[in-house]
C-alpha cells in the first residue's frame, strides 16, 4: 500500500497563526506552567495548567526523563513562536 501526502504553501506567505494558538503556544513555552506527579504505578506524569486544570501530556519512568520532556516542549512552543512572526532572513548575497 502507498501513502502519499500532500502539501501545499502560499508564495504571499499568509499563513497566520490563529490568536488562540499563539495564546496557547505562550502559556505553554514557561515553565512555571508544568508540573510533574508521580502515579500510583511509580511512572511520573508530566502536566500543563490550562483553562483552570492540569491537562496530563506524557508520563515517563523517572523524573529526569520527564523534566527532559518538558524541556523539550517548551523548546518546541518557543520555536513555534519563533516561525509565527513570518520569514526571517539567514542569508544575503551582494
Amino acid at each position: 500500500m502507498t501513502f502519499y501526502y500532500r502539501t501545499t504553501t502560499t508564495s504571499s506567505g499568509n499563513q497566520q497563526v490563529s490568536e488562540e494558538t499563539k495564546t496557547f503556544w505562550e502559556h505553554a513555552s514557561e515553565k512555571k506552567n508544568w508540573r510533574i506527579v508521580q502515579l500510583p504505578n511509580g511512572y511520573y506524569q508530566t502536566e500543563m495548567l490550562w483553562e483552570g486544570s492540569w491537562k496530563d501530556v506524557t508520563r515517563r519512568e523517572t523524573i529526569e526523563g520527564a523534566e527532559s520532556a518538558i524541556d523539550k516542549s517548551i523548546e518546541h512552543y518557543k520555536t513555534r513562536l519563533e516561525f509565527a512572526q513570518g520569514p526571517k532572513v539567514v542569508k544575503t548575497f551582494e
